[in-house]
Parts: structure tokens; sequence; C-alpha cells
């Protein structure tokens, strides 16, 4: 299983090419603010890459699922 990763949109996509939109959108990502959580997987990895500019990533762990209790 891959390790996960949260992908949260921090910058608009009104100057971005629609490529990019398409990408963000295919991300689930939606307005600025919003996270995604997914598998880094590569196609995953490449998707970010492209759009670098306007998100931000960072790891969460598969089992943090009862991390509070």
């Amino acid at each position: 299983m891959a390790e996960k990763i949260k992908i949260r949109l921090i910058r608009s996509t009104i100057r971005a090419l629609p490529k990019q939109r398409a990408t963000v959108r295919a991300l689930g990502l939606r307005k600025i603010g919003s996270v995604s959580e997914q598998e880094a997987t590569p196609a995953i990895l490449g998707m970010i890459k492209v759009i670098s500019h306007l998100v931000a990533v960072e790891s969460s762990k598969a089992g943090d699922v009862n991390a509070g209790l």
C-alpha cells in the first residue's frame, strides 16, 4: 500500500493553463484551501509536479486513524 499524502490548493487557478486547471480538478480540489488525500503513486506525484506552484503537499500516515485515542 502506497503512502498517503494530503494536497492543499493554496493558489487560484484563474491564470493557470487549462491543462493545469484540469489537473487540479482531477486531484479533487475545487476552492482555495480545499484538501484532498491521495495515495502517493507515480501518477499522482507527476500530477503534483505539474501544478506544484498551486498546491502544498504534506505526508500523512496511513495508520493514523486511531492516533488520538
